[in-house]
């Protein structure tokens, strides 16, 4: 949509685009730039509501959660467009409203598509502290980020990623047995019948099948981690639904060689650690670009992929997989270990996959973490979905455009004229 036609059309109804402060070094070409960016988003996502009072709302909700300060609740986002009447009506739109969040979430994984060109679906977890016992799914924790416990929620992102940006689509709430098995709760919260129990891995797993079930939408490879759980049940689901898989394992996870002029090979199943390192011999530097200091650094590890079997029970026969090892110190054991069915692909190309989850890493805290993707204050199951996906919504609208004017020489990251955002340094 053309920077005109996006004008007439928030004058028609009534709708606000963010304010945009330039400063005097950046070009009227920049503007129009960003000023496109919010009108084609606004147009990929909100097209689908049937009503314009709807599409109305769903733009002032993005437009206040790129320009409100400090937490995004409903009422800091109404400040910015329209006060106490505003909060009020934004709080029905998000909360008790009817619209469906998937189509808008199928929407924005197109909108990607076309515009960020992703390599991976990274499934990352998320918890949200919370002080309250009553918001949907609050439980007490162990959060192995920050090796503590933790009183909040859980929830897992799917995040279309890519070297240069990368985007949250698609959410699922992990709801804990209290949750699932109370029907004061439930009916409190308004959680959904279908809603039943699940671990936190299959919580993950189920986050990116949903995602793969969206129409004409490229299934890519998911980066998952699974050092958790019970990571055959993990890999089969994904299997048997079509989707290729990048799993961080532990190193203690068992496997067979299924390389026939390797060592080792016939010796039953080994763990992964033992596998990597009688064969160390066979690796080999990898370069790969490192994006996390704010500017495009090319770095070497040295890495290697073995192909090995998943033992099953009952003589059945072996899935066959790769096996990656990547090393920081190659005098120790290896850094990191990964699995993947994507068995004709190099060390080299499923190991700069495996860099996407760090991508991921720095966007959550450069941008979505200030675009409010933890600042949902109401207790709703469907106003938490409804939230979360306008908060995604907003987290694309900045890395876009931040995309975008990256040929300007911007050195803060992500100064995307919505807001102000932190140094990448």
């Amino acid at each position: 949509m053309s920077t005109s036609v996006a004008t007439k059309r928030r004058a028609a109804t009534g709708a606000v685009a963010p304010a945009v402060s330039l400063g005097a070094a950046r070009s009227v070409g920049a503007a129009g730039a960003r000023e496109g960016v919010y009108a084609e988003l606004c147009a990929a996502l909100f097209s689908g509501f049937a009503r314009r009072d709807q599409r109305l709302k769903a733009e002032q909700y993005l437009h206040g959660l790129l320009t409100a300060q400090g937490r995004k609740s409903i009422r800091n986002i109404a400040a910015q467009i329209g006060g106490p009447a505003a909060e009020q009506s934004l709080h029905h739109f998000v909360s008790s409203s009817t619209w469906d969040w998937q189509p808008m979430r199928a929407a924005l994984g197109r909108h990607l598509e076309r515009n960020g060109c992703p390599q991976a679906w990274v499934v990352r977890p998320m918890p949200i502290p919370k002080a309250g016992e009553h918001s949907v799914g609050v439980d007490r924790r162990f959060d192995p980020e920050r090796g503590q416990v933790f009183h909040g929620q859980q929830a897992f992102g799917v995040w279309f990623a890519g070297e240069d940006l990368s985007v949250p689509v698609n959410w699922r709430l992990f709801l804990p047995d209290p949750w699932v098995n109370d029907r004061t709760r439930r009916d409190r919260a308004e959680v959904p019948e279908e809603a039943g129990e699940e671990t936190l891995e299959e919580c993950a797993v189920a986050a990116a099948l949903d995602t793969a079930r969206w129409p004409d939408i490229t299934r890519k490879p998911v980066l998952i981690d699974i050092r958790g759980g019970a990571g055959r049940s993990a890999l089969a689901r994904l299997a048997g639904a079509g989707v290729p898989v990048v799993a961080r394992i532990g190193p203690g996870s068992r496997l067979a060689i299924a390389d026939r002029s390797l060592p080792g090979f016939g010796a039953g199943p080994l763990s992964a650690v033992q596998i990597l390192e009688s064969l160390k011999g066979l690796r080999r530097p990898v370069s790969w670009v490192d994006t996390v200091g704010g500017v495009r650094t090319s770095r070497t590890s040295l890495a290697t992929a073995v192909r090995v079997a998943l033992p099953t029970p009952g003589g059945e026969r072996m899935r066959p997989l790769v096996l990656l090892g990547e090393w920081d110190d190659p005098r120790r054991a290896p850094s990191r270990v990964w699995i993947s069915d994507l068995t004709g692909s190099q060390a080299g190309t499923l190991l700069r996959l495996t860099k996407l989850a760090r991508r991921v890493e720095r966007d959550f805290a450069e941008v979505g973490e200030e675009a409010g993707l933890r600042d949902f204050v109401g207790r709703s199951f469907r106003g938490w979905h409804r939230h979360i996906t306008l908060a995604s919504a907003a987290h694309a609208a900045t890395v876009l455009a931040g995309q975008w004017e990256s040929g300007y020489g911007s050195a803060r990251g992500y100064d995307s004229g919505y807001g102000t955002r932190r140094s990448a340094s």
